[in-house]
Formats: structure tokens, C-alpha cells, sequence
């Protein structure tokens, strides 16, 4: 295992590299705020994705190497291109930067994991994956209603923040427009009471 690998592996398993390598968050703006509850306001993105079977806890573990593979050069293009920060060259096809969160949604059959795509990338100018099992998606410009919580990666504690944030949902008279989105934002090795985890209910 390469060293770059070796610490987005460590990043990423179960959340996102936050810790090893600077990262580009999604682009948003907060329409309201109210304790951990906020409506945000997302500007478009393109993810990459890949839906994988399993539970809540297990589906982000079996999405990751794929979702690697694809952003360490298993794609249709051979030219490096830098890191946001720091900058890790290899001549093994395009590398793309990684960015946070890892998002990972219910879905038919299973779990839709993706990378959010650094935001100098299109659908246009992203190299095709190699493996027909990932995807890329672009993610229009929406408001999301929003909760944030430390904690574990748990499904208890995803169902009790849930709970949560629909119940605020309904105070607030905001009407859900899709699914929960499960959003990780830290390594695995930093302590459970320092991570931030996020909820998004996109709404309408």
C-alpha cells in the first residue's frame, strides 16, 4: 500500500481524509440557524458514486476502495493533475483532489456512497471511471434542512439524530424533498466526541 493510499485509507474507511490531507468542503450558505439545526443553502457539486449492499455502518467501508480506485487513476485519463494540498505526484494516470464529506444515502438494494468531486471539475472535464460500478452525478443547486452531531459512526445514534431533525423539520414547517443524507467529516482514529457528523434532508 502506497502512502498516499495508507493515509486515505485511515481517513476514509469510514469517513473522510480531513485529518491527513487538507480538503475542499462542499460550497454552502446558512439560511437559518438554530442550535445544532441549520438550513443551508447548496451551490451544485458533482459526486462520484457507487451503491454497495449492507447496513448503515458497514456500506461506507465496502464503497471506499472502489471510490479510491476511481480517484487514484482507474479512469479513462494519463495526466497527473496536483493535489489541492499537499501536492502527491505518481505517474499512475489522473489523481483527482479529495474533498469532504463522504456522503452516503439509502438507496434500492442498498447504499449510494460518493466523493464529492473537486469543485474545479464538470461532468465535462472529469475522466470517465473504468469500473462501470462508478458513477458520476451532478447534484443541482438545493436547500437542505441540517443536523450536526460528534459522536460514533453508529445506527442508533443516526436514528436518534434523525428523529431529531425531522421533529425540527416539522416545527419549522419545512417539507422534506428526498432522502436523508449521512455526511462524515473525520478519520476513524480521531476521538468519538471531537467528529462531525451531519444529517442533510434536502427540502423544498
Amino acid at each position: 500500500m502506497n502512502i498516499r493510499l495508507a493515509a486515505l485509507t485511515l481517513g476514509l474507511l469510514a469517513g473522510s481524509p480531513s485529518a491527513a490531507l487538507a480538503t475542499e468542503e462542499a460550497e454552502y450558505r446558512v439560511m437559518h440557524r438554530d442550535g445544532p439545526f441549520e438550513l443551508r443553502e447548496y451551490a451544485p457539486a458533482v459526486v462520484a458514486e457507487t451503491v454497495v449492499e449492507g447496513d448503515l455502518e458497514s456500506a461506507g467501508n465496502a464503497a471506499f476502495r472502489k471510490l479510491f480506485r476511481y480517484i487514484d487513476g482507474n479512469n479513462q485519463s494519463r495526466q497527473e493533475i496536483a493535489m489541492t494540498a499537499p501536492v502527491s505526484q505518481r505517474p499512475v494516470g489522473e489523481k483527482i483532489a479529495m474533498t469532504a464529506p463522504v456522503a452516503q444515502q439509502a438507496a434500492e438494494g442498498g447504499w449510494a456512497v460518493s466523493f464529492m468531486m473537486p469543485s474545479a471539475y464538470s461532468m465535462e472535464t472529469l475522466p470517465q471511471p473504468l469500473d462501470p460500478a462508478v458513477t458520476l452525478r451532478e447534484v443541482p443547486a438545493h436547500r437542505a434542512a441540517v443536523v450536526r452531531y460528534s459522536g460514533f459512526w453508529s445506527q442508533s445514534a443516526y436514528d436518534e439524530h434523525l428523529k431529531e431533525l425531522r421533529a425540527w423539520m416539522q416545527a419549522q414547517g419545512v417539507v422534506a424533498a428526498d432522502s436523508p443524507v449521512w455526511a462524515r467529516y473525520d478519520p476513524p482514529f480521531k476521538p468519538w466526541f471531537l467528529r462531525r457528523n451531519e444529517i442533510l434532508i434536502p427540502v423544498r
